[in-house]
């Protein structure tokens, strides 16, 4: 196992050797206490056809205190050297942990292992040069999300701005691989997809929404052939189709920042928009897992309180009211 380099010296990441990779960084990661899973104990709750998964937290201390201790590193750092700034915003992407680092999936993003993984072989997606977070996503980004789910079957998501639970402002997709569960649930809100309540067509695409109880638009993909730069060009239009469907765009992508925060779910099959107004309910934050059906919750009193309002609820308090 060769330790990873820095990404100047690196190539890219052969077709087809994406999953290999993660495996090997994975075991490299943990061996060298790189990785630190965070382990939950798993329940399930159903509410209207969806099985929910709620994943409780049996001890968040660690990752708490590594992240302490990265911050108190850095400001240690910039003590000593003038040319460091002691930025109350820390990133964890530049530099990132080469212990984490997959590989280099383009010309602008590379791949890492999240290091506080609840979920195993959970991917982060990341701009090399820093990019905020709050940025509309772009070709590039869309590129880089075909050239991992070529490689990966997993759900994508995007955390777009503080409100829709994204920690970090350097921009990132994430991916976590599916099935979900180890019973084969491959993403619980899928359970909703054969009901769908609504179609319409924006700019000739089909825009379903699944009945939920809150501001929400899907596409479900036709084939898309080709490579991954051709998939990212549709994936692209079909973005701006959604977010015009939930009123967060009207007329072209103008400027790099976007209008608010939403949640961005994809899988190869299909893609969900989430517009949002608020980051967590009741002390429970929301991020894009949660309307895939996946929530997670830091104790028994997040729990009590999860399934006396219901999941549904929820996610209903920190979206935006249906148009």
């Amino acid at each position: 196992m060769v330790k990873a380099q820095n990404i100047e010296n690196v190539g890219l990441l052969q077709p087809g050797t994406l999953w290999q990779r993660v495996i090997e960084q994975t075991e490299w990661a943990i061996a060298h206490s790189a990785l630190l899973p965070i382990p939950t104990d798993c329940e399930f709750v159903e509410q209207a056809g969806i099985r929910f998964i709620v994943r409780i937290v049996a001890n968040l201390v660690r990752k708490d205190e590594a992240q302490k201790n990265s911050k108190t590193r850095q400001a240690s750092k910039a003590s000593s050297d003038p040319t460091v700034s002691q930025d109350k915003n820390f990133n964890p992407f530049l530099p990132y942990e080469e212990d984490l680092f997959v590989g280099n999936l383009s010309a602008t993003h590379l791949c890492l292992l999240n290091k506080f993984n609840v979920v195993d072989h959970h991917l982060l997606i990341v701009t090399r040069a820093f990019e905020e977070q709050e940025n509309w996503l772009n070709l590039r980004d869309f590129e880089a999300m075909w050239l991992t789910l070529a490689q990966v079957d997993g759900l994508v998501f995007y955390n777009a701005g503080q409100s829709a639970g994204a920690s970090q402002r350097h921009k990132h997709l994430q991916l976590v691989p599916l099935p979900s569960t180890s019973d084969g649930v491959r993403v619980p809100i899928e359970s909703l997809f054969g009901g769908v309540k609504f179609e319409h067509s924006t700019n000739g695409h089909r825009v379903s929404t699944l009945g939920l109880p809150f501001c929400h638009a899907l596409i479900r993909w036709e084939e898309i052939a080709g490579s991954p730069g051709v998939a990212a060009q549709v994936t692209l239009e079909r973005y701006y189709t959604l977010l015009r469907a939930v009123d967060l765009l009207e007329g072209e992508v103008t400027g790099t920042r976007q209008s608010a925060s939403y949640n961005l779910l994809a899988t190869r099959e299909w893609m969900l928009l989430v517009p949002r107004s608020q980051p967590s309910f009741n002390t429970i934050a929301i991020n894009s897992l949660g309307f895939a059906g996946a929530l997670l919750v830091r104790n028994q009193a997040q729990m009590d309180i999860l399934k006396e309002c219901s999941p549904l609820t929820v996610l209903q308090n920190v979206a935006l009211p249906c148009l």
